[in-house]
């Protein structure tokens, strides 16, 4: 039988059971009644006393025959008494501990063994290091591990080895060198790698083929500049690297949807792309890179998210942004050169953008104009611009209709103070008043 935890009736059931201390000490005496609590009612109170900060250890043990899930992220009290208690958890499956800094290698060591647990999350506790990771090898199905941010050195990375049955492996911020990426190569049901901030280079990159079901690579803020043919890669994070060439060789070239090059150098864009399918990206962030021409859009038929902030991205180029047609739908262009005239340009070619960021660029109030022929926008930011909120025109209802619905409007600048904005706010008001009047009176 399943329960709707989300149901009026059981939600106040479970406020009442984690009401206060007096309510929890009249019920964890049921000890029975509780061990045979379904597992979603089980988690749904566990989680609740956790909110109300009337969870503590010995409390733990109620919970062992029907949790399977705990979230623990960043919980300052939890240590090495509570994982005591977590170890007899027989059906555990998924244990999140990042951020608890009491964590260290001998607090693992009661849940060595469990042959239940799928998933553990250490990031960022900071005490574990390679002797924590030995711990963890006798947990022989786990499928998922986030270390990332931890003590743990090249060393520690070359053990995980035999952790076979992993998909998911989160080793952001750890010294990981081109030897002890070798080591992992026999974890052929690996999809998600995350290696920011390591040591690898190109050599080590070349390994990146011999997984075969690799959907997701970080490489951000490393030494890597060619990415070799991964065929089955989906999303790739090369944030703050300098970069040469992605996929060139041989093989099928991989169906990308989402490429992060935030902050990268591009010598040649040209060459960097000239082996990526570029029709099948749904996500490209080019945040913060030296990129200069959008020559590469055009084909671009599929992308519905395009993130070109912080770059010298200017008029000239926002002809290549239309060509990418219906599918935009989000496009910051904050801290760019467009302008008002950017803009224009953009009017009419993009019938389903519903997010335009322009914070920062030089845009004034003619810009609101051409957006108002944007018919799906939801989220405009116009924070740091020339917007003054003065205009002699009658804007167009379905702009007043967002910033009236309830969606989202940023129009807070430099410019524009207090009695300024509301002034602008009130001109849009009342236009907004007008035309719903008009409409009545029509019908």
């Amino acid at each position: 039988m399943m329960f709707d935890t989300d149901s009026r009736l059981v939600g106040m059931c479970i406020d009442a059971a984690a009401e206060n201390g007096g309510s929890v000490e009249s019920w964890r005496r049921q000890r029975r009644s509780l061990e045979r609590m379904p597992t979603q009612l089980a988690q749904s109170l566990f989680h609740r006393l956790l909110h109300r900060r009337l969870l503590f250890p010995s409390l733990l043990e109620v919970f062992k025959h029907s949790v399977e899930e705990i979230n623990l992220r960043g919980e300052s009290s939890v240590d090495a008494e509570w994982m005591a208690y977590l170890g007899a958890f027989r059906y555990l499956r998924v244990l999140t501990l990042a951020d608890c800094q009491k964590i260290n290698n001998s607090a693992l060591w009661p849940i060595t063994g469990m042959t239940c647990l799928k998933e553990i999350d250490l990031g960022r506790c900071i005490k574990i290091n390679d002797a924590g990771i030995r711990h963890l090898l006798s947990i022989r199905f786990l499928e998922k591990l986030c270390i990332s941010e931890t003590g743990v050195t090249a060393d520690g990375v070359k053990l995980l080895a035999s952790l076979t049955d992993l998909s998911t492996l989160d080793l952001g911020g750890l010294p990981v060198t081109d030897s002890a990426l070798s080591s992992l190569q026999v974890l052929k049901k690996l999809e998600y790698l995350d290696l920011w901030g390591s040591e690898v280079s190109n050599k080590g990159a070349s390994l990146f083929s011999s997984f075969p079901r690799l959907t997701f690579l970080n490489l951000a803020w490393t030494r890597v500049t060619e990415v070799p043919v991964i065929s089955s890669l989906e999303s790739l994070n090369m944030s703050n690297c300098t970069i040469s060439s992605i996929f060139e060789g041989e093989g099928y070239k991989p169906p990308l949807s989402n490429l992060i090059l935030s902050g990268t150098l591009l010598n040649d864009v040209a060459g960097a792309f000239l082996h990526v399918e570029t029709g099948d990206l749904s996500l490209l962030d080019l945040s913060d890179s030296t990129i200069q021409s959008l020559c590469l859009l055009p084909g671009m038929k599929k992308l519905s998210h395009l993130d070109l902030s912080g770059t010298l991205i200017g008029d000239e180029e926002i002809m290549n942004i239309t060509s990418i047609g219906a599918t935009l739908k989000y496009l910051n262009l904050s801290k760019t050169r467009v302008s008002s005239s950017g803009v224009e340009m953009l009017a009419g070619h993009v019938p389903n953008l519903e997010t335009i960021l322009l914070s920062g660029t030089s845009i004034d109030d003619t810009a609101i104009a051409y957006m108002s022929l944007m018919p799906s926008l939801k989220s405009i930011n116009l924070s740091v611009t020339n917007v003054k909120g003065k205009f002699n025109f009658l804007l167009p209802p379905l702009l007043l209709s967002f910033i009236y619905g309830g969606m989202l409007m940023y129009c807070y600048t430099a410019a524009v103070k207090d009695y300024s904005w509301c002034m602008f706010r009130y001109v849009l008001y009342v236009q907004y008043i007008a035309f719903a009047l008009f409409c009545l009176m029509g019908s």
